[in-house]
C-alpha cells in the first residue's frame, strides 16, 4: 500500500515537471530543480520564470475603520502608559 502512495506522488511530481516544461524553456532537469526550490509549487515556478511578482495583499479600510483603529491604538497606548505610572507609583489618585 505504501508503494501506491509513492507512485501517486511520483505521478503528480512528473505531471508538475511536464507542466513547467510546457510553459517554460526549462529542461526536465531544470524544471525538477526549480520545483524543489519553490517547494513543488508549479505556479510559483512559472510566475518566477515569467517575472511575475506576487502582489502583497492589502486590505482597504473604510474611513470609519481607520478612525476606530487609530482611536483604539491611542486608547491602548494611554492605558499602557497609565499602568506603567501606577507601577512606578507616579499616578495621581483622583
Amino acid at each position: 500500500m505504501g508503494d501506491n502512495i509513492s507512485l501517486v506522488e511520483t505521478d503528480k511530481i512528473n505531471g508538475k515537471i511536464e507542466l513547467v516544461v510546457r510553459q517554460t524553456n526549462y529542461t526536465p532537469e531544470q524544471a525538477s530543480e526549480k520545483l524543489k526550490e519553490y517547494n513543488f509549487d508549479e505556479i510559483a515556478v512559472i510566475k518566477a520564470y515569467l517575472g511575475i511578482e506576487d502582489k502583497q495583499k492589502t486590505t482597504k479600510k473604510s474611513i470609519n475603520q481607520e478612525i476606530y483603529s487609530q482611536l483604539r491604538f491611542r486608547l491602548d497606548s494611554n492605558m499602557r502608559n497609565y499602568n506603567e505610572r501606577v507601577e512606578r507609583g507616579e499616578a495621581r489618585k483622583l
